[in-house]
């Protein structure tokens, strides 16, 4: 719907002047529509909770208004109504998605601190979006657009900030970091959490920084200059807007005296440019700015609210017209596990000009902590890029990467580290493909996991028990009877969600070789089971049937022909590439036939894996026997003898099964 006196530019988003009216008319809108939050919120018609922007109202606009470029993007936090506001224009987008309805810009998924609109995006957790505004940034560098990642003091406790500040120096990307100053987290005052001073902070990584007040009547025209700046540039700045919260944190946890208050509202900023402002003419804009809210409150009301079939039909969907795997070779005779990856990333980048490879130490001579990645910087070296080790920030910016079209494939040098990147991969990457209309993230992460080379307790887990219950993450971890370039071409070119792809260290040296290994038949409701297959071999009618993945397949196959020769048993090899979701129509589906089901994993098999299939079993009536075998809730010890004990090895399994049977 129209704008009260404004029009939008080029770019679809509201163009603000730095006349005092116009600063004034768009801050009260902004006002106004917080108040209107909260008096719905009084109304019983709000659900959770809300952040307000009051008394902030100039400082959410003062850098967004000056954002003129199409590609021009802003990441912002949990109190981010003014920042979306100011961008987009969608009044009643923001206040039916805060009610839950239906007209909601994001359909009610988002709520009020998870919100999307062409260039935007905002999550709830702190600091969160630094690192993705890093990957953002990198993509458009020299493109004369940059990216406002906007935070609050609060949040320089956050050590995300500082990979982030980290990496848009590093690689000259340009990303104005902005922070909102109001002295204050939830209820704890700044000084009482910060040492040194904020500045600092930016000065420290090589950032242009300046410092702005909200109560300063050039602020919106110096902010604006401050952008300007930055894109001239296209370097990394850092500002500091000092500003006052009228409001709570969110709805009603305000521990501020009335003293302190009244000294906030008397130094109310947007109060102070409307007395500026000659009254007749303040009063014809706050008429229809009021005018105009009303019909926000109506069209909000109007909208249904939103039910479970709204649910976007992208999640879990395949791509439309996706190129299964271009025109990939086959393997040659004697390639490796590592040769083949090598092979697929360079097909990659040769064949897809979104490819981009990020990770620590991949350049040559090194070529990655395990060579998968040796040569390739040489032939591409501006799209093979070796970062500071920052788990965190490195996943944060590969989805920034995805976010902007691009196809990034990033590498964790041990699967161990993993635990650094939780919460880029769950509360960021895996959230927005749901939460957001336009949340693809075509991200794969590689990294080599497992034991049995003496690394010790931190460079030998397997930890898929814990990504195979992430909402949204697809795991696929692939053996040398798979084609496991394939898979990895497939799972960057093909499948346009998060990727965890995993890869043992044991299996580098292995040759790819089918061996007589055939596919599992894709079921119809088991998403990208053709993409990432169950392999099997063996006897039609076998007396057990042995599941396993990965690394743990040559001791399986060792066990499974020691069972054959030693004890005159027909055996079955079962071996999925995908984790999760796991493929239940095709592999569950197939067990259910068997009398005897053993899974076998490296993992803890508890939680895990071999636990989500022995569910499935049992919940589809299985009637056989079930043995589970991993490693038990220990350490991975460092001395071979401890490791060659805790892990299972070709004995302890062949035990378990003949005890079993």
């Amino acid at each position: 719907m129209a704008l009260p006196g404004f029009e939008r530019g080029h770019h679809g988003r509201p163009r603000i002047g730095l006349g005092e009216e116009d600063l004034y008319a768009y801050a009260h809108l902004i006002r106004m529509t917080e108040q209107l939050i909260l008096d719905q919120f009084s109304r019983g018609l709000v659900s959770g909770t809300t952040h307000t922007c009051l008394g902030q109202e100039l400082t959410a606009m003062a850098v967004v208004r000056a954002l003129d470029h199409p590609e021009d993007a802003v990441l912002s936090n949990h109190r981010n109504h003014g920042h979306f506001l100011t961008y987009s224009g969608d009044f009643a987008g923001l206040v039916a998605e805060i009610m839950g309805r239906e007209a909601g810009v994001c359909g009610g998924h988002g709520g009020s601190q998870h919100l999307a609109w062409r260039h935007f995006h905002s999550n709830g957790v702190q600091g969160g979006m630094l690192g993705i505004g890093a990957g953002l940034a990198l993509a458009r560098k020299k493109s004369g657009a940059l990216v406002a990642a906007i935070i609050g003091d609060g949040t320089l406790g956050q050590g995300l900030l500082y990979e982030s500040m980290n990496l848009a120096s590093v690689w000259q990307a340009p990303l104005l970091f902005v922070v909102e100053n109001n002295g204050i987290a939830q209820t704890t005052y700044t000084c009482d959490t910060i040492g040194g001073n904020i500045e600092a902070r930016g000065a420290a990584f090589g950032l242009r920084t300046w410092t702005l007040a909200d109560d300063d009547p050039h602020f919106c025209r110096k902010a604006a200059a401050v952008v300007a700046e930055v894109r001239a540039t296209q370097r990394p700045g850092f500002l500091v807007l000092d500003t006052r919260r009228l409001g709570p944190h969110s709805k009603g946890d305000d521990l501020r005296d009335d003293e302190e208050m009244d000294g906030i509202r008397g130094r109310d900023p947007l109060a102070a440019l409307g007395r500026r402002i000659d009254p007749e003419r303040r009063a014809a804009i706050e008429a229809r700015n009021t005018a105009f809210i009303d019909e926000i409150r109506v069209i909000a009301n109007a909208s249904p609210e939103a039910t479970y079939s709204q649910v976007p039909e992208h999640i879990f969907r395949p791509a439309s017209g996706v190129d299964s795997g271009k025109a990939f070779p086959a393997a040659a005779p004697g390639q490796t596990v590592r040769q083949r990856l090598n092979s697929a990333l360079r097909f990659l980048l040769e064949t897809e000009p979104r490819t981009l490879l990020l990770g620590e130490d991949l350049h040559e001579p090194y070529g990655g902590a395990f060579k998968v990645t040796q040569g390739l910087s040489a032939d591409f070296p501006d799209r093979v890029i070796s970062t500071p080790i920052s788990e965190a920030g490195i996943t944060g910016a590969s989805i920034g990467l995805a976010l902007a079209g691009y196809r990034p494939v990033m590498e964790v040098m041990f699967a161990d580290f993993l635990t650094l990147c939780m919460d880029q991969i769950y509360n960021h990457a895996v959230k927005f493909p749901g939460m957001f209309k336009n949340g693809a993230v075509p991200l794969v992460i590689r990294t080599p996991c497992g034991g049995r080379r003496g690394y010790g307790p931190t460079h030998s887990q397997s930890p898929e028990h814990l990504f195979s219950s992430v909402p949204g993450l697809t795991m696929v971890y692939g053996s040398h009877r798979h084609d496991i370039g394939r898979l990895l071409v497939d799972a960057t070119l093909n499948w346009p969600y998060p990727v965890l792809f995993l890869e043992h260290k044991l299996l580098y040296g292995e040759k790819q070789n089918p061996a007589g290994y055939v596919e599992l038949p894709a079921a119809a409701g088991d998403v990208a089971a053709h993409l990432f297959p169950t392999l099997r071999l063996g006897d039609d009618d076998p007396d057990v049937t042995l599941v396993t993945y990965g690394g743990m397949l040559p001791v399986v196959e060792a066990v499974a022909e020691r069972l054959k020769q030693d004890e005159e048993l027909a055996v079955e090899i079962v071996v999925p590439s995908m984790l999760a979701p796991l493929p239940k129509g095709s592999l569950i589906g197939h067990l259910l036939r068997r009398r005897r089901v053993v899974t076998v994993e490296e993992s803890h098999h508890e939680y895990g894996v071999a636990a989500e299939i022995a569910a499935a079993l049992a919940e589809r009536g299985f009637r056989g026997e079930l043995l589970r075998i991993g490693t038990p809730p220990v350490p991975i010890a460092s001395a071979r003898s401890l490791e060659r004990q805790i892990l299972p090895g070709e004995e302890s399994i062949a035990e378990r099964i003949l005890g079993m049977i």
